[in-house]
């Protein structure tokens, strides 16, 4: 049995909510302590289902693991199993997690191979694993497509794996990771332009220097990694979740609530505060705090020739894809127009068809573009039934749920447990009325 939120809208919430540890770090981060056979030291770690599936799959290689505290966790993987990674337990478990193709690099480079599995996860359009493939191959992986049990196996041959140039043709996060956690001891110099450069990137990096590797260019699109024999234990502390961040703010301005949310890693944020900022939503930055008052209402801008606005995302530093889906539903309740646009997926705002029954003005273009015709809250949204498609889409139908008037029910929340850590618990401590059913 699935569990489901049952939401009662309209209150108004009030207090301090801490973010919890970034989850698309923590994917990276948590695979890396595989480079080394010393002990890594973890901290501020989401306690959520991604994370915790990962731990648990680095427990069944073999990696010792002692959890200090549900967000500190020590790692050795001192004494891996190698045989167990062609089990049919370990294929099985590793294809139900998207965040297992991380651990493709570091094993890798260590062991000289690694198995993919083919990708499953989210509802969001295709997301491929070629950048992953591609960025091995050209350091010397062989790789081999086994059909019969959907699997990617991996191989640095005789000589390990080979520094090299390579240009990507996206700049995938979790593929540039991939390659630099493989880079990191191959022979020589690899060069990889057209690098991803999001905050998470920059903290693999720190922390894999900090095991002693050697990365240059961390923060840009041009990475260069000389390689080394060797890594050694080190400890990492992750930044907030970003994604959590921006969808407070967008909570604070639509339930008309005075939020602050503590220790918010505002110089990593990029340009996320200026983006709710568009949309009219006052926010005061204090320290490494985010102070959002109560407001009646706000206002969206427009351009400065009076044109419509538009939110794109845009790989970093640009915004991310993943705050649109909040954008969307926070422009809502705005007064103004937007039209937001999604460029990296194609099915990411098909959930707009629920806020159209909940009485939102959307007009859906195609797969990739809304235009959101903001009520000013003329119009409070209705409460109604609806399903959670993806996590980021889950967590916008929840925010739109504790605005709207009635009761809402959201099912499958499994997927907003996947990336959001106790989430009811900690708006109940603000004044939500929310109950997991």
């Amino acid at each position: 049995m699935s569990s489901a939120f049952e939401v009662r809208g309209g209150n108004r919430l009030k207090g301090e909510i801490v973010p919890q540890g970034a989850k698309n770090e923590a994917l990276q981060i948590v695979s890396a302590v595989l480079l080394t056979p010393e002990k890594v030291t973890i901290s501020n770690i989401p306690d959520i289902l991604d994370v915790n599936l990962l731990i648990e799959l680095l427990g069944d290689m073999g990696v010792k693991i002692n959890r200090i505290s549900r967000d500190t966790c020590e790692f050795q993987a001192d004494q891996i199993n190698l045989p167990y990674l062609e089990s049919a337990e370990f294929k099985k478990k590793s294809g139900r997690l998207r965040g297992s193709v991380m651990i493709a690099g570091p094993l890798l480079a260590r062991f000289g191979k690694a198995y993919i599995p083919k990708p499953g996860g989210d509802k969001i359009g295709r997301r491929r694993l070629d950048t992953h493939i591609i960025g091995f191959e050209k350091l010397g992986a062989q790789f081999v497509y086994d059909n019969d049990d959907n699997y990617f196996r991996l191989e640095a041959g005789d000589g390990g794996l080979k520094g090299t140039y390579m240009l990507l043709d996206e700049p995938s996060v979790t593929g540039t990771a991939n390659i630099v956690m493989a880079a990191v001891m191959a022979n020589g110099t690899t060069t990889i332009y057209n690098a991803a450069c999001e905050p998470y990137l920059q903290q693999l990096s720190k922390m894999l220097n900090s095991m002693g590797a050697k990365i240059s260019g961390v923060g840009s699109n041009l990475l260069t990694i000389e390689g080394v024999t060797s890594l050694k234990g080190c400890s990492h502390r992750m930044l907030p979740d970003m994604i959590e961040i921006g969808s407070f703010i967008g909570l604070a301005a639509m339930t008309q609530s005075e939020i602050t949310i503590k220790g918010a890693g505002v110089q990593h944020l990029g340009i996320i505060p200026e983006k709710f900022r568009q949309l009219g939503i006052q926010l005061e930055i204090q320290g490494d705090d985010i102070y959002i008052p109560a407001q009646e209402k706000y206002e969206i801008q427009t351009f400065l020739d009076g044109s419509i606005l538009t939110i794109s995302d845009h790989p970093w530093p640009g915004f991310t894809p993943d705050l649109l889906s909040i954008v969307l539903v926070v422009a809502t309740q705005a007064s103004g127009s937007v039209m937001i646009h999604q460029k990296m997926f194609e099915s990411r705002l098909f959930f707009v068809d629920k806020l159209i029954d909940m009485g939102a003005q959307i007009v859906l273009c195609d797969p990739h573009r809304a235009v959101v015709i903001g009520l000013g809250r003329q119009h409070k949204l209705r409460g109604i039934t609806m399903s959670s498609p993806d996590i980021r889409a889950g967590v916008s139908l929840l925010i739109a749920a504790l605005s709207a008037e009635g009761k809402s029910t959201i099912q499958n929340i499994e997927q907003i447990d996947r990336g959001y850590q106790y989430i009811d618990e900690r708006l109940r401590k603000l004044g939500a009325d929310i109950k997991r059913v």
